[in-house]
């Protein structure tokens, strides 16, 4: 990977999501808010707020609505949502959101396990939604989980991500989100899906979401830089994990990112130090410490020189 002062990347947020919604406390959607405007206020441009699922089944997202409706407009900012159905994307609608994102996943097991359908049933539900998005002017992000490994199964085929990855975006969903759910990728297994996926999607309609379950996670990122994916999901303090994935750890810390990126060259428009303060304000409600290894040295530095 060469003039690396020449490449920039965008970060999508997912710590108010994806991190939240795994802890063991829920929030109420005042704090919530906090943290976002203060990850935005940091640099950040995307950042998932919220899903609109059942609270039965995912608690920690409750009030969604309300988060939605107290953020502020921000130029350049967009404020996401995860939607499973039609119904979640009208509540989406209601609230204000003008971004939402599918999911699916590349596990028959999985798929079963998380949303009670196979991977067929889960694409077709989403045809209704995406009609529907396209008539509201919405954009659609689509997810696909368990790209490296499924937690109930094992080794997942590149090319079954593949096939997946291509039949979201064949249906309208402009970026395509390659999660490793558990956290069991490796360089030589991000490079072997990757060699799969651009076969069927455009390497800039790809992007990278890295769990650090065995440490692997920025490794992984750095392949994925190397043969040009652009844009890569993080969560702030590394909240977070997956209530499907037994022992899974959270998403790749956006601390931890952003040094990469840092010590790479690449642009990103993020002040990491601002992010280590957003980290520091939600570890101190959830009654945690952050996952984050940057940021752990960074507030031990910045306790030495106080």
């Amino acid at each position: 990977m060469n003039s690396h002062l020449e490449l920039s990347v965008r970060l999508v947020e997912v710590g108010a999501r994806d991190g939240l919604q795994n802890e063991n406390r829920t929030l109420a959607p005042a704090i919530r808010v906090e943290l976002l405007k203060k990850l935005a206020n940091a640099g950040l441009r995307t950042l998932e707020a919220g899903a609109f699922v059942s609270e039965r089944w995912v608690p920690h997202m409750a009030g969604s609505g309300d988060v939605f409706k107290a953020l502020p407009d921000l130029p350049d900012v967009t404020w996401t949502a995860l939607v499973p159905n039609a119904r979640g994307l009208e509540e989406a609608l209601a609230a204000g959101c003008r971004e939402v994102a599918v999911f699916a996943a590349a596990s028959e097991a999985f798929s079963q396990k998380n949303i009670s359908c196979s991977i067929a049933e889960s694409l077709k539900r989403f045809e209704a939604v995406m009609v529907r998005a396209r008539d509201a002017d919405v954009r659609v992000r689509g997810y696909v989980s368990c790209v490296m490994g499924c937690p109930f199964t094992g080794h997942v085929k590149p090319e079954t991500v593949a096939a997946v990855s291509a039949a979201l975006y064949g249906m309208g969903c402009y970026e395509i989100s390659l999660g490793d759910t558990i956290g069991t990728g490796t360089p030589a297994a991000t490079k072997a899906l990757l060699d799969a996926c651009t076969r069927v999607v455009p390497v800039n309609a790809l992007a990278g979401h890295f769990h650090d379950t065995y440490g692997m996670a920025i490794a992984n990122i750095h392949t994925a830089l190397g043969m040009g994916v652009r844009v890569f999901d993080s969560s702030v303090a590394g909240l977070g994990g997956c209530p499907y994935s037994p022992g899974a750890t959270g998403n790749v810390a956006t601390e931890d990112v952003l040094y990469l990126l840092d010590g790479l060259g690449i642009k990103h428009g993020v002040d990491l130090d601002a992010v280590v303060d957003a980290g520091e304000f939600i570890d101190a409600h959830l009654g945690r410490e952050t996952a984050s290894r940057v940021a752990r040295a960074l507030l031990a530095k910045r306790r030495r020189e106080a």
